[in-house]
């Protein structure tokens, strides 16, 4: 006798009949709510064979990550251990060199300079006005915050304090228009005004001659006149020198070197107080009349100049 079915089309009925069933499994899902039951139980027996399937995939994921992580740990230890070699021989220069100006300054019977006092301080607010460059710190007058203290941050100076409260203060940071610093060339001593133009990636270098010594990547520190922010802090570096033909002065701009829009922590400067003019050694040789004269005569000459440079402007 001849079997039902020949041993060539068994497997299509094997496919046939698991169709079926899957069908069945599908509508009875579908229908009958005792279904959910069942499933959570199959998800449950079928859960440590998925575990075991996947593990090898999951193990060679985690084998890869480790090898990664450990290849970025090796190359990051090797950079931090460049650098640390980098910076210690700095240390070691600066060292010889502080050594050195301390014999330099014995030999010219100059004053020592000690380390400046300082105080942290953090952002509380910026100011709203999309043309006023100020911001409010979490430092008042209870914590000896006075008008007109510098304000620096890791890279540079950022400006000065205009008013104070209790427990906060207002700072104007160097890239209002309203404000301006006393500079001088890092790399020759020549000294110029730094004044804000209102952007905070832009400073303008003001009355620069033409012929002046000054070029693109220059450092500009701050000079020490008129007292209010101490000398031989970085304020700014030149990005750009104009020569117009003609014109008696360059057009020269600067970017802070300060993270104007980016620092959330400050330092606040306590320098010490100085003035041109009440030197102690005026005290002795010069009376305070004499000084007032002086003093009378220095605003004159800066109202003469201010009213030439208007002139001149008017004129171009």
């Amino acid at each position: 006798m001849k079997p039902l079915f020949s041993q060539g089309s068994l497997p299509i009925y094997r496919l046939l009949v698991c169709t079926i069933m899957a069908l069945a499994l599908m509508v009875a899902d579908l229908r009958l709510t005792r279904m959910e039951e069942v499933r959570a139980q199959l998800s449950t027996a079928v859960a440590p064979i998925q575990w075991i399937v996947s593990l090898p995939s999951s193990v060679l994921s985690w084998g890869t990550l480790a090898l990664s992580d450990q290849r970025d740990l090796v190359d990051e230890n090797r950079r931090l251990r460049e650098q640390l070699l980098t910076l210690s021989h700095r240390v070691q220069r600066m060292a010889d060199l502080t050594a050195e100006n301390v014999r330099l300054r014995e030999l010219l019977v100059a004053a020592r300079q000690h380390d400046m006092p300082f105080m942290t301080a953090e952002l509380l607010s910026l100011d709203p006005d999309p043309f006023a460059h100020q911001m409010v710190l979490d430092r008042g007058r209870r914590d000896g915050v006075y008008v007109g203290q510098p304000v620096m941050d890791a890279a540079g100076l950022v400006g000065q304090v205009t008013s104070v409260l209790a427990y906060s203060s207002r700072v104007l940071m160097v890239a209002d228009v309203s404000h301006a610093v006393p500079v001088r060339i890092n790399r020759n001593g020549l000294r110029y005004i730094l004044q804000g133009s209102g952007r905070y990636d832009r400073l303008d270098v003001r009355h620069v001659p033409d012929t002046a010594d000054i070029r693109k990547g220059d450092l500009l520190v701050t000079s020490g006149l008129a007292g209010r922010f101490p000398p031989g802090y970085p304020v700014a570096r030149v990005n750009a020198v104009v020569h117009d033909p003609g014109e008696p002065f360059a057009r020269v701009t600067a970017a802070p070197v300060a993270q104007l829009q980016r620092s959330r922590h400050f330092l606040l400067l306590f320098p010490p107080s100085r003035s041109r003019f009440d030197d102690p050694g005026w005290e002795g040789d010069v009376s305070l009349s004499a000084i007032q004269a002086a003093r009378a005569v220095s605003d004159e000459a800066d109202t003469r100049r201010a009213t030439a440079h208007d002139g001149h402007e008017e004129a171009r």
